[in-house]
């Protein structure tokens, strides 16, 4: 019998695995059906916006129905979405649908997507703080942490690979998978909370988890850590181009090896047990913004292949020891009939990053500079660190209750 955490991280990994399958196909397929740009992004942000708005509904109702009928209906979600944005994007290449009607309409397969595939994470969360004691809780986020790296770093690597059969099989293929990890969920795993009541009979109120000493804060550092990291993300490929001046094939394999030793670092940080058990989750907040800081700022001066992937490693360990450590430290200050609800919180926090990022990024870099969205990140993430440092009395000391 497979443990409960494993069946978590294989389908965690399985569906980030199957997103990021896309990343390769989206633009090509983007110019075989005539969409711009500026079109693709709006993709994104509207997946980022419903994940954003959902979240945290998501995370509350699987306080009141349980954890894996949520986490089951993510992915469904997940694959009907990816099925449906498929069959729309056919029609658009066998010239049945065009313009406006076709745009539209994979924009609703998005908004569907965002909304439904938000119930994915938050619950898988709450469930893992379900499962987990005190003095494991940090390590446990870490494998949901590792899981999603590694997803990333694998699947745009699959979604090339399958692509040579044609652009539109990385997005069957996704649907697909996510199906099968529903399915795979539903046989695994068990329920985790009990639904039938609580301890004292009240609700539980949103507001009230807001206005706890350093809640708003840590989901302040969740959120714009994310949003650093995401307009990194999306600049990074400009600025390997306009620095070491290559284009094309080798600008691609450039890139390709720079993120996949960012995202193997971040993994290999995130699976790390020993790390999450030996320091508080206090400590490991302070490191990840100091460390993801000191990268950005590296980032900024480099100007070599070697520099940039060095930089590029920094950042990614600095954010493998932050995305845990939030994690753990929200999930720390709630009680068992408020992990649902917080989880949830954290989850509507990282999608605005994921929004805001890709904006501030390459607004930056277009307008600014090339190390503009660097520097801005760097001085951002130090800035936090100061904040963090002197809340001793809120967002540190629900950090250290671990």
């Amino acid at each position: 019998m497979l443990s409960a955490r494993l069946v978590l991280f294989v389908t965690i990994f399985v569906a980030m695995l199957g997103l990021s399958v896309l990343f390769p196909v989206l633009a090509p397929l983007a110019r075989e059906l005539g969409l711009s740009p500026l079109q693709v992004g709006a993709f994104s942000a509207a997946y980022s916006l419903m994940q954003f708005l959902c979240a945290p509904l998501w995370g509350a109702r699987s306080e009141r129905v349980g954890r894996k009928p949520v986490l089951q209906l993510g992915l469904l979600g997940f694959a009907l979405s990816f099925a449906l944005f498929g069959v729309v994007a056919a029609l658009g290449l066998q010239g049945m649908l065009g313009g406006a009607a076709l745009f539209a309409l994979l924009l609703v397969t998005r908004l569907i997507g965002g909304a439904l595939s938000s119930a994915t994470l938050p619950t898988a969360q709450a469930y893992m703080a379900d499962i987990t004691d005190r003095d494991n809780r940090a390590a446990a986020m870490g494998m949901i942490g590792a899981a999603l790296g590694l997803g990333i770093v694998f699947g745009p690597a699959l979604g090339a690979l399958l692509s040579v059969f044609g652009l539109l099989v990385p997005v069957f293929f996704s649907a697909v998978l996510a199906l099968v990890t529903a399915l795979f969920a539903a046989r695994a795993l068990s329920e985790s909370h009990r639904t039938a009541g609580d301890e004292d009979g009240t609700p539980v109120r949103r507001r009230e988890l807001l206005s706890r000493p350093g809640v708003l804060l840590l989901l302040a550092v969740s959120g714009l850590y994310t949003l650093a990291s995401v307009g990194m993300e999306q600049s990074i490929g400009f600025y390997v181009q306009d620095t070491l001046s290559v284009s094309g094939a080798e600008a691609t394999r450039a890139i390709g090896v720079m993120l996949t030793v960012f995202g193997l670092l971040a993994a290999a940080v995130q699976g790390s047990r020993f790390l999450f058990k030996r320091f508080k989750t206090a400590q490991l907040i302070v490191a990840g913004l100091a460390v993801m800081g000191a990268g950005m700022l590296l980032l900024a001066q480099a100007g070599a292949f070697w520099t940039i992937t060095a930089a590029l490693g920094v950042v990614g360990v600095g954010s493998a020891l932050l995305g845990p450590s939030l994690s753990a430290a929200l999930s720390l200050g709630a009680n068992s009939r408020e992990q649902g609800h917080i989880a949830g919180l954290n989850a509507g926090a990282l999608a605005l990053g994921r929004l805001l990022g890709p904006l501030v990024g390459t607004g930056l870099y277009q307008y600014v500079s090339l190390q503009g969205p660097y520097l801005f990140s760097g001085i951002l993430l130090l800035t936090l660190l100061v904040l963090v440092l002197a809340q001793k009395g809120s967002a540190h000391t629900v950090a250290a209750r671990s």
